[in-house]
């Protein structure tokens, strides 16, 4: 009997062994991170639809926002009306998601004590500055930024950049762009912008 018991206990679960690795594909999520799309509602005045990024499964990600401020979709906005555009997508990203973004496994890792001002003296005209160092935000929030403000045309330079840095005159000014890497590694962060002269 004893035996018999031993025999079935090792037989195992009908699934023969194999030398060769088998590759079966990346390991399931249980976060879908696609959200509907969000849409102006017709009896909201003055209102429009932003892009913001939001992390999800390991990489910083798209999704849409209503939101009032018309500074936010400007084509070529004056310095002032820049800053408030960056101050909104900046509310939005440390704003917690909605439901259905929290249920579609988005959160954000922009602290909510960050805040931006204009340039300081010797900055190029376009750059924002952050109270917090660069270096000091969490693996994603530079992507959150970035990628924030280089898809609002009322915040991001022509070229897709933008410009910002440190609270401190000794934190330089470096042009970012929202590059794969950037959205996809937390480590990225730590090489990514260019110093601006």
């Amino acid at each position: 009997m004893l035996a018999a018991l031993v025999t079935a206990a090792t037989c195992g679960c009908g699934i023969r062994t194999t030398t060769v690795p088998v590759d079966a594909g990346p390991a399931p999520t249980r976060v879908s991170c696609a959200v509907p799309q969000a849409t102006v509602p017709p009896e909201t005045p003055g209102a429009t639809v932003v892009k913001v990024y939001l992390v999800c499964s390991a990489l910083a990600a798209q999704v849409t926002r209503t939101v009032t401020s018309s500074d936010v979709t400007g084509a070529r906005p004056a310095p002032a009306s820049r800053l408030v555009a960056a101050h909104e997508l900046l509310d939005q990203l440390k704003r917690r998601p909605s439901a259905g973004e929290a249920e579609a496994g988005f959160a954000t890792e922009v602290p909510g004590n960050l805040n931006l001002t204009g340039p300081r003296p010797g900055d190029p005209k376009d750059s924002l500055r952050l109270n917090l160092s660069l270096d000091e935000l969490p693996s994603f929030a530079l992507a959150q930024l970035v990628c924030t403000f280089t898809a609002a045309p009322g915040v991001g330079l022509a070229d897709r950049s933008v410009l910002l840095g440190g609270p401190d005159a000794a934190d330089p000014v470096k042009r970012y762009l929202c590059t794969s890497a950037l959205r996809t590694r937390p480590d990225a962060a730590d090489t990514a912008g260019t110093v601006v002269k």
